[in-house]
């Protein structure tokens, strides 16, 4: 062979390979991944793909990239712990698109996370007519401040002092401070005002008569306590709800005096409402009431940056246009003074409509998109880039998409592919997976069950391999013969919440009924929106579960608590030593298992604890069993061991096998009670919120998306889950593009027929068969196919 024709050797590298990885439940796993191709990664929920791909490759190629930094610059990154592998060769930069919601603080919108709102800001700095300032001035996060005073600078060995005076112009509306809502007590909801404050008029949770907080106020000697509130005068009125925090002298006590309004926005409003106890959050819910800002109307700006206009369009008429129109607009305007801006931002006005996001408007608060959306938002800043030769990482980019949708995001996925990248794509649907050239199949099981490569290869290989994916590719589920009748209707009248036009509807109930549409159709609007006040609703939506490494399933569903009682009876102690949280923890590591060594830039080192060998409790502690095991060794079950263990025997615990069963019914069975919260994937949160709510009273459930990460052999056992809801008399609402779901349901809500202002119109309500036979909607072409009619 001549040297002519011999490859270079810097074309021999075209493959990932992994050997030996063990991340997690992985069992060395060894895989090859072609590069500059698509690689789909299946499996049930549980068997490893996610360790594989984000725990172990991705992982790996942003540590590696964080090492060519400076020691300096890498103190302020993320440090990140080598991932358990004996080879990773050939990576490539990743980039990473994840299910991480977005956050929901109330100031960040779909504008500010994708830097349209910076361009436009920079945008109408320069061209809006009158000019009010900088870029800053038209920002709802910067607030006005200005100043003035002496500083003392040292200069060749004198002080000297200087006056100096600053002041930034932003353009925070000063009322609602950039919020766009502002909120407002119910008084009605704070005391009884017939009743006088010695006769128990205080109605705040907490506020207990007798109790410290109560006598603040009725002790506090600046109006009477037998005396009617209705019957205070106005000065009174203000000292019992507004006064500013005064040292007093209360029986007898030092004390911090302070009004009733702005103590209860310290004590219950400033906290984050999913923290909160029950009781305290359901008053919190009674009691505040969000009204859109007077001043500023919801735009959250300043009147000043409201009057700077380009062409009649002020920047808040801009962020509240559907992103589609806005494009429309900015390819109007010829600027050449700023025509790169104008390229850059018509390139990411662009990349919205064409992911199928147009019908967002850059004024929606980012913690209200959904979970597809916030995934979708995301994807935006990679799409136009001309990076080549990138590994781009992606978390089931298909949620929250109609069948109709999938399509698009294919092509997506496709083209960043032909731009010479290689994709990684952990992924469930059936229609993702026929595209692409290489499937890594994981499994066969979940948690310890899975972790091996059980098929390599192409689709076609896959369809053969009778694999359990393998087999479930071509499942079709049939339509129903019998619907269930239901046994009344949830009225919703004249729904406009975000984008609906008026929507009158009713759901009814007693049955199971799925409500769909394209992306963007109104939904979720409907379905959280809209529901009439006082129907007794339990809500499973898609914002995250929060968790330290201290947090795991059986803390969060509550399931520790009859554990612990049931231990402490046993053994004639107190619960609290069953916690590793509380006075059970082992001293050395303080109940977390393991000893963190922080090494400032470099990863930290987190090494078993070796008093308590990585149990987290004190060894006196583990002395104590119940049904002849001690506490780590319960938590160490998973959840089906356990569900077995709380069943019958001396080890029987009714309230503890209650909810071992909600979460083995939710397809969680393989999960460890003890696994910290972190190490979930999003699926799996999502599920285990499912099965927390179900012991919830309510009689109307309403599911986002269920089939979130789930396999599609395991979307068998939540239908029946559901038909358990629905027979047991609930009525269960899902809001599902999944068409197995669909097919299974008994009665169909359809919205559309498009996405923003072409959609928010039920377009079809029936059967699933009669959407079959009529085809009159795009979800009806699609069900149809799907069922094979």
């Amino acid at each position: 062979m001549d040297d002519a024709t011999a490859p270079h050797a810097a074309d021999s590298h075209d493959l990932i390979r992994v050997h030996g990885a063990r991340e997690n439940n992985l069992k060395d796993v060894s895989v090859e991944l072609p590069k500059r191709r698509l690689t789909v990664f299946t499996g049930v929920s549980g068997s490893g793909k996610s360790s594989l791909v984000f725990d172990t490759i991705a992982a790996e190629s942003q540590r590696l990239i964080n090492e060519t930094y400076s020691a300096f610059v890498q103190g302020f990154m993320p440090t990140l712990a080598r991932p358990e592998v004996d080879v990773l060769d050939g990576l490539t930069t990743a980039i990473i698109v994840d299910q991480q919601r977005m956050g929901a603080d109330p100031r960040s919108t779909v504008g500010t996370a994708t830097d349209a709102n910076a361009m436009l800001r920079i945008l109408f700095s320069r061209l809006g007519k009158p000019h009010i300032g900088s870029p800053k001035a038209y920002s709802f996060n910067v607030a006005s401040i200005s100043g003035a005073g002496a500083v003392t600078v040292e200069r060749g060995g004198q002080q000297v002092k200087e006056r100096r005076s600053f002041s930034i112009t932003g353009g925070m509306c000063p009322r609602c401070e950039g919020r766009g809502t502002v909120t407002d007590l119910d008084l009605t909801q704070l005391f009884d005002d017939s009743l006088s404050l010695n006769e128990g008029a205080l109605t705040v949770p907490g506020y207990k008569t007798g109790g410290w907080n109560y006598r603040l106020y009725t002790e506090s000697g600046l109006y009477d306590p037998d005396k009617p509130i209705r019957k205070f005068t106005k000065r009174e009125l203000h000292d019992f709800l507004y006064k500013e925090p005064t040292r007093m002298k209360i029986a007898g006590i030092n004390m911090t005096y302070e009004g009733l309004i702005p103590r209860i926005q310290k004590s219950m409003l400033a906290k984050d409402k999913e923290g909160m106890q029950p009781h305290i959050r359901a008053f919190v819910e009674r009691a505040v009431t969000f009204t859109v800002c007077p001043e500023c109307e919801g735009t959250r700006l300043t009147a000043a940056a409201r009057s700077s206009k380009i062409d009649g369009v002020s920047i808040a008429d801009a962020c509240a246009m559907q992103i589609s129109d806005l494009a429309e607009w900015v390819r109007g305007l010829d600027q050449p003074t700023v025509a790169p801006l104008l390229a850059s931002l018509r390139h990411t006005l662009d990349s919205f409509v064409e992911i199928g996001l147009g019908y967002l408007s850059l004024d929606r608060p980012a913690g209200t998109l959904s979970g597809g959306e916030a995934q979708r938002v995301k994807m935006i800043r990679h799409l136009g880039s001309s990076l080549t030769d990138v590994t781009y990482v992606f978390d089931e980019p298909t949620i929250g998409l109609h069948p109709h949708d999938i399509q698009r995001m294919n092509e997506l996925l496709l083209r960043l592919r032909d731009k010479g990248n290689t994709v990684l794509v952990v992924e469930h649907k059936p229609e993702a997976i026929a595209i692409a050239d290489h499937v890594v199949d994981l499994g066969p099981g979940a948690g310890t069950a899975g972790g091996t490569v059980c098929f390599e290869g192409t689709v076609e290989g896959l369809r053969a391999s009778g694999t359990l994916t393998g087999r479930h590719l071509d499942d079709r589920a049939a339509v129903k013969d019998t619907v269930r009748k239901p046994t009344g209707a949830l009225e919703i009248r004249g729904a406009t919440t975000h984008n609906l036009r008026n929507v009158d509807v009713d759901i009814p109930l007693g049955v199971l009924c799925v409500v769909t549409g394209v992306a963007g159709s109104g939904k979720s609007s409907l379905v959280h929106g809209s529901m009439p006040s006082g129907a007794d609703v339990v809500s499973v939506d898609q914002t995250p579960i929060r968790g330290s490494r201290r947090s795991n399933p059986a803390t969060y569903t509550g399931l520790l608590e009859p554990i612990r009682k049931a231990f402490a009876k046993a053994n004639g102690v107190k619960p609290a030593l069953f916690s590793a949280n509380s006075e059970g923890a082992c001293p050395t590591c303080n109940g977390a298992g393991v000893v963190y060594t922080d090494l400032a830039m470099m990863a930290g080192v987190a090494t078993p604890c070796e008093e308590c060998e990585g149990k987290r409790f004190q060894a006196s502690v583990l002395e104590y069993t119940f049904g002849g095991r001690d506490i780590a060794e319960v938590l160490a079950m998973s959840v089906t061991e356990a569900e077995e263990f709380f069943a019958t025997g001396e080890a029987r615990t009714p309230s503890a096998h209650k909810i071992l069963e909600r979460m083995s019914d939710v397809g969680l069975g393989y999960l460890t009670l003890g696994q910290p919260l972190t190490t979930l994937s999003g699926g799996e949160r999502q599920r285990l919120k499912l099965a927390t709510h179900m012991a919830d009273k309510g009689g109307i459930y309403v599911l986002d998306e269920p089939t979130t990460g789930l396999h599609l052999a395991d979307v068998e056992q939540l239908l029946a889950l559901l038909d358990r809801l629905v027979d047991s008399g609930k009525s269960v609402i899902v809001v599902e593009h999944h068409q197995a779901v669909m097919a299974h349901a008994d009665w169909i809500v359809d919205l559309g027929p498009g996405a923003g202002h072409d959609g928010g119109r039920v377009v079809f309500e029936g059967t699933p068969a009669e959407l079959v036979k009529t085809r009159s909607t795009l979800t009806g072409e699609h069900l149809a196919e799907y069922v094979g009619a």
